[in-house]
């Protein structure tokens, strides 16, 4: 993934959505079409302070990759903190 790939993304509010008997939640239409998520897809979920972000696993895999081929140059400026 370039570095051009993250900028653009675009911050958007999707509206709300509410925890079901189940502990399901419906992520709106909109929401599903725009990041392309389809039936079955796997999602990572992270939380946090009382936030949840769900992300699609093979977005995770293109990110990492981005990470290992920057490394160095992110532990340099992780060491300069």
């Amino acid at each position: 993934m370039a570095e051009k790939d993250f900028k653009k993304f675009e911050k958007k509010f999707y509206g709300s959505t509410i925890l079901g008997e189940k502990g399901q939640v419906v992520i709106p239409k909109e929401a599903r079409n725009d990041l392309k998520l389809k039936k079955g897809e796997k999602l990572l979920v992270f939380g946090m302070r009382g936030m949840i972000t769900l992300m699609k696993f093979s977005e995770v895999k293109k990110i990492m990759s981005y990470l290992e081929k920057h490394l160095k140059g992110l532990q340099k400026i992780v060491k300069q903190k």
